[in-house]
């Protein structure tokens, strides 16, 4: 029984003496690496370029890709953008274009506030090219209260006279046409005569006497008779004076004050009843001349 303990305790001493050996040895144990070999050596050679262009093409793939994507995008931005700026653009043309209309509208409206008349706006919607621009049709007719032979004006001067009306539309006889004679005064000299149309837009004014002292420059207004224009308003301005072979007369040249090649708006001037019963009653004529004199 003796033996059998002692020998079970040798085998476990031995046991412990072998594990500390074993993990003594390993603890002593020294890793040496082999070198490599040449055919390793060409191996790494040849594949290491490789794997480093790999390498280099992935990543300038992706940043490639990403400058695409990028480029795509501001592209888009761009387009986008661009649509932007041309409602814009547009929006501030609009808005230009109305508040020069509004200016032209307003003059328009200030314009002869002491004349006894009713102010209808209109717009020229046309022309006859046949006639050199000497008739021009406007956007309002007898429906709003247009009648034949009312003066038409602008701020800048006198354009015509209603000579022909339908519902919805009214056509104007400039004083570019020949037809159209109006009685004007020379502003400085007050001067009589008859102006004219000719070409070119431009007018003359006749049964001008040589004895008269005009001058180039010399603006012209309506004279007030004649039952059409009111008095007052601008006609034109004297650029060329000659005189002629034979007469008592001069040929004077005269510029229209109205720009015709601009025209747009203008104002249709309608007697109001109260000037209409003053002129046609003869008491309130007599009157009026009376206080005159």
């Amino acid at each position: 029984m003796k033996l059998v303990q002692e020998s079970s305790k040798t085998k476990i001493v031995n046991n412990l003496i072998v594990g500390i050996l074993a993990i003594y040895g390993i603890s002593q144990k020294q890793f040496n690496l082999d070198e490599p070999s040449l055919f390793h050596q060409i191996v790494t050679e040849f594949i290491s370029p490789m794997q480093k262009g790999l390498a280099n093409s992935k990543k300038n793939l992706s940043a490639l890709w990403e400058n695409y994507l990028s480029i795509v995008n501001t592209s888009k931005e761009n387009v986008v953008l661009k649509r932007k700026i041309s409602r814009l653009e547009n929006d501030l043309t609009n808005m230009e274009e109305m508040r020069k209309e509004n200016l032209r509208l307003k003059r328009l409206l200030h314009f002869s506030d002491d004349q006894p008349y009713k102010k209808i706006m209109a717009q020229v919607v046309g022309w006859d090219s046949s006639n050199e621009f000497k008739v021009i049709r406007l956007n309002r007719g007898s429906l709003h209260g247009l009648k034949p032979m009312s003066p038409v004006v602008t701020d800048h001067g006198l354009v015509g006279y209603v000579y022909r009306v339908t519902e919805n539309y009214s056509d104007v006889l400039t004083i570019l046409d020949q037809n159209n004679r109006v009685d004007v005064v020379v502003e400085r000299t007050r001067t009589h005569g008859i102006v004219e149309g000719i070409f070119n837009f431009k007018c003359v004014l006749k049964y001008i006497t040589k004895n008269e002292p005009i001058e180039v420059g010399d603006k012209l207004i309506t004279a007030g008779v004649g039952g059409i224009y009111p008095k007052g308003i601008k006609v034109g301005m004297i650029t060329d004076i000659s005189k002629e072979n034979f007469g008592m007369t001069l040929s004077i040249e005269v510029i229209p004050s109205v720009d015709f090649h601009k025209l747009e708006e203008v104002l249709v001037l309608i007697p109001s009843e109260e000037a209409v019963s003053a002129s046609t009653d003869p008491v309130s004529s007599s009157v009026t001349k009376e206080s005159q004199i």
